[in-house]
């Protein structure tokens, strides 16, 4: 199976494109691109002395929620030919699971939603899905930055960032998507007295002063001296 979903990933790769935002699953692209674009964009701003924030969202069980029927449509959408659209059909058709727990084993039962864990041709895939997701709300990079369900909006007032942490939630969790509203967290680089919070949907984000983007820590501050000798 590993080696058939191989074939598949690869078909489906040359013909569906992938925005520039996503820095997960693709070639030529890594966490320490997405990092270095953050980095310089708030080095940019403290350096301007003028303020930027930054919302770092959080999707819950990313993988495990997206819906069968949108997976479908993105693909289809993505420009994947029918025949491929029912060759990755045949694969979810037949997915089957049990629940092991204390008192024993449930019966095997289908599971009709959720991507494959520790197949292959999941993460792209999941990439697909969140490219067709966010076809209407993202910003240019590094305005908008993915990699794969990590995603940070930037932008250069604390009210267009949440107008902009709206218009994210809306679009995912309309489709099936959860936005974590405790992991989802908030930061303003350079800021200055009383600049505010930031909520979803009447709810509170919470304000950090720095945040562990893709294993790298960065701070309102700027200051990246451990990051620097822990890279040493």
């Amino acid at each position: 199976m590993k080696l058939w979903e191989r074939v598949v990933e690869a078909w489906l790769r040359k013909v569906v494109e992938i925005c520039e935002q996503q820095h997960g699953f693709l070639p030529r692209k890594s966490t320490t691109d997405a990092i270095f674009a953050l980095r310089i964009l708030m080095e940019k701003y403290r350096d301007g002395q003028r303020e930027l924030h930054c919302v770092f969202v959080d999707l819950e069980k990313a993988y495990d929620r997206v819906p069968r029927e949108e997976l479908w449509y993105c693909m289809r959408k993505s420009g994947v030919a029918e025949k491929y659209v029912r060759v990755v059909q045949d694969m979810y058709e037949r997915s089957r699971t049990v629940v092991r727990c204390a008192v024993g084993q449930t019966e095997e039962f289908k599971v009709e939603v959720g991507l494959h864990q520790g197949s292959a041709l999941s993460p792209f895939l999941f990439a697909m899905v969140m490219d067709q997701l966010s076809e209407e709300v993202r910003q240019e990079s590094p305005w908008t930055m993915m990699f794969a369900d990590d995603i940070v909006i930037c932008s250069e007032s604390r009210e267009q960032v949440e107008e902009n942490l709206e218009r994210w939630t809306f679009a995912l969790e309309r489709r099936g998507m959860k936005v974590s509203r405790s992991k989802t967290e908030y930061m303003c680089v350079n800021e200055r007295e009383g600049s505010g919070t930031v909520r979803i949907q009447g709810e509170e984000v919470k304000k950090v002063q720095e945040f562990k983007y893709l294993g790298s820590t960065v701070k309102s501050n700027g200051e990246c001296g451990k990051e620097c000798i822990r890279a040493c």
